[in-house]
């Protein structure tokens, strides 16, 4: 095992090998970490990062490492990519992902084809000092060209003209989505996150669930969720249907389904320093497990004290100063279930992202919407 993977200090106690009731490890802060927490849950897939507090047992360090997973994307993509940008900026590429198979199936629905896609793509931009960052989410069902690529087996695939965007991880998993991404927008990818449905439902349960407030009925049978109008605490069950509908409000689209994200991410990180994970040495190694259980990640983040040193980056960033949007699209004149890349105003996105200035309120202005932004806030 390298250096950088030798246990020290962030790692939790396993049940039982505590030697008190709630005995915390000498040293540990809890202001810090909880709004290293916040930041991290936003990106749905760090949750994992941010529970390694105290100065646990090597067991527990290398249990937790062990369930790490990580894909080099820098060896695979090789140097045809856009140039690293050295300002201080950092660009991390957020996937959901859906296996449509097993577990997942019967918590998101759709067909038990064994198949897998990227629901969720959000790309993740911290500015220079890691106080501010920029959330860009694509819409999965954004047309585009996909580049020729090569997956973790080593199989190329060919490029694609006028594909949906979230072809490019189930054609060649998370290489493909990175080189596609990178293609899409001409800013380099720093960093890699995925979490699956069935992850991502456990983070929630073992955080306690997270407390919304609907404007609208929300109803749909795919998601199986049947939300009325009013305050709701969701578990993992509920809130995975929640960030997944896409018929049960607004216009039907992908589009809506990004502002529920949105919303649902904004709540989360609102309420998330108030969740109080850390009264109990077992739920602490819980959601560590748990987490790190659920996370993919670029082999730079693929260890336990890589991901501890990243989320040591992000702790200055506050909810007040995190932005917020979907790549700029307009919907396709020939099928109302698909869109189309806006390409002016995605420039301007693209172009403030390489340069590290906030992105114009023009980029966005005129595109298309969901119709269910407001429909879901915090308490």
């Amino acid at each position: 095992m390298s250096a950088e993977s030798t246990p020290g200090p962030g790692i939790p106690e396993a049940p039982g090998n505590s030697s008190g009731p709630g005995r915390r490890a000498k040293g540990r802060r809890r202001k810090p970490r909880a709004r290293r927490r916040g930041v991290l849950i936003a990106a749905w897939t760090a949750a994992g990062i941010v529970v390694l507090g105290g100065t646990g047992l090597g067991y527990v360090y290398f249990k937790l490492n062990g369930n790490l997973k990580s894909i080099d994307i820098n060896q695979m993509l090789g140097t045809d990519r856009p140039q690293k940008v050295d300002n201080g900026s950092q660009n991390i590429l957020v996937l959901g992902s859906d296996t449509r198979s097993g577990s997942n199936k019967k918590l998101g629905g759709g067909a038990d084809d064994g198949s897998a896609r990227s629901d969720t793509a959000m790309i993740i931009h911290v500015y220079k000092g890691h106080k501010k960052a920029s959330v860009v989410s694509i819409p999965r069902d954004t047309l585009i060209d996909r580049p020729a690529c090569t997956d973790t087996q080593g199989t190329t695939h060919d490029a694609a003209q006028g594909v949906m965007f979230n072809s490019a991880y189930s054609t060649g998993g998370a290489p493909c989505a990175v080189k596609t991404v990178e293609s899409l927008t001409g800013v380099r990818m720093d960093h890699y996150l995925e979490v699956d449905f069935a992850g991502f439902q456990k983070l929630i349960d073992e955080l306690g669930g997270v407390q919304i407030t609907t404007t609208k009925d929300i109803a749909d049978h795919d998601s199986h969720l049947n939300l009325k109008a009013g305050t709701h605490r969701l578990d993992g069950q509920q809130a995975l249907g929640l960030v997944r509908t896409r018929h049960g409000v607004g216009d039907g689209s992908d589009l809506g389904r990004i502002q529920l994200q949105q919303a649902f991410i904004k709540a989360l990180v609102k309420q998330v320093k108030d969740i109080g994970v850390f009264t109990s040495p077992k739920k602490l190694y819980d959601l560590a497990d748990t987490s790190t259980k659920a996370v993919t990640t670029d082999s730079g983040l693929g260890s336990v004290n890589s991901l501890m040193s990243f989320a040591g980056g992000l702790k200055g960033i506050s909810p007040a100063h995190m932005t917020m949007v979907t790549m700029p699209v307009r919907y396709d004149p020939n099928n109302g279930n698909r869109v189309l890349v806006e390409k002016t105003k995605a420039r301007l996105v693209w172009n403030a992202l390489k340069n590290d200035q906030p992105i114009p309120k023009s980029a966005t202005q005129g595109t298309a919407a969901g119709e269910a932004n407001g429909v879901v806030s915090a308490p």
